[in-house]
């Protein structure tokens, strides 16, 4: 029998801590490990202005590494906690607990099982990761449930008030066997959510993830939704991302009224090595009192940084570097996860 008092917190609410795990040379970033430092450094300085940061490293030599690299940042140390665990790689938002609230009474870390995003890479040691930390007692008392069935926190998106936004794409490839209905009961059962609203269309090229929310539609407060746009008749992305904000116009509130819409611009086309890179604005991050967006070195940077800013109204804006995490197919939002107040 399922706790009918725990429920999926929004992003904009109260947390405890972001948690994030390092980069490093047994990673798929060690080929542009140096690079890619740069952005953690400067989302560890922007995360700690606001609020705790955990992160997840390999071994002592890592932390050391990474401490003297926040200290030359002149990041407070005395916001950042260190957790020794193995990782295939650094995805906290797929690989890290979704966590659930009742309140007063507790969590419950909910933990799905973690694929490689449906087999294409190597991730048992991402799988045990929620199992890890809490053995390290990063949590407390919080209750661990395991759901032995694939899902990722980039997935989805809540509202806190019990809607959950996801897309077909993505959870028809991990579940190819299971209708939308069979899918919608599991994900309300899990995550004790009243009602599930799917988006048909929607993705990046660059992203291997089979088109998560979090890279396209994201909910903010006050009814509203920030979805990543394309204005450019002539990119291949246009119609798909037109549909989709087809999509998003048509759907409802719980009391029937439509959506407060919110389009992000489009960066110019990012290509590394003749492949086209996924560069969404929708992958922001929220913390205490600021709202983290994503800079890809792009014209459009600082007009998305106001669109979200004005989703998210009574927030400090902080841009942070991201054009290096793209080129592993994610970004801000992918490295994070956020824990709500009082769990750690």
């Amino acid at each position: 029998m399922t706790d009918p008092s725990l429920r999926l917190p929004a992003e904009w609410e109260p947390q405890a801590a972001v948690l994030i795990a390092w980069p490093h040379a047994g990673t798929d970033w060690a080929e542009r490990l140096a690079s890619v430092e740069t952005t953690y450094v400067a989302l560890a300085a922007a995360v700690t202005r606001f609020q705790p940061l955990i992160i997840v490293v390999a071994d002592e030599a890592l932390r050391l590494h990474v401490a003297a690299l926040l200290r030359d940042a002149a990041v407070d140390l005395d916001r950042v906690r260190f957790v020794a665990l193995p990782y295939d790689d650094t995805w906290l938002r797929d690989s890290g607990p979704i966590t659930l609230s009742a309140g007063d009474q507790g969590f419950q870390l909910t933990d799905f099982r973690f694929t490689g995003w449906g087999g294409k890479f190597g991730a048992e040691q991402d799988d045990a990761l929620v199992a890890g930390l809490v053995q390290a007692g990063v949590f407390g008392t919080a209750v661990h449930k395991r759901i032995d069935w694939a899902l990722e926190g980039g997935a989805i998106e809540s509202d806190g008030a019990g809607t959950v936004l996801t897309t077909w794409r993505c959870l028809v490839q991990r579940h190819p066997q299971q209708s939308r209905q069979d899918m919608s009961a599991i994900l309300r059962d899990s995550l004790h959510a009243d009602r599930v609203l799917w988006l048909d269309y929607g993705y990046l090229e660059g992203d291997d993830t089979d088109a998560h929310i979090d890279t396209l539609a994201r909910f903010a407060p006050g009814d509203a939704i920030v979805f990543q746009a394309c204005t450019d008749p002539a990119d291949p992305h246009h119609d798909e991302l037109r549909r989709m904000a087809d999509e998003l116009a048509a759907l409802r509130t719980t009391d029937g009224r439509p959506y407060r819409l919110h389009p992000l611009p489009w960066a110019m086309p990012i290509v590394d090595d003749g492949r086209r890179l996924a560069a969404s604005y929708a992958n922001y991050l929220i913390v205490n009192g600021a709202v983290l967006v994503p800079a890809y070195g792009d014209p459009a940077d600082d007009e998305a940084a106001r669109i979200v800013g004005s989703a998210h109204p009574g927030r400090e804006v902080v841009q942070v570097p991201c054009r290096p995490l793209i080129w592993q197919n994610g970004s801000l939002h992918c490295i994070t996860m956020q824990l709500p107040a009082g769990i750690a």
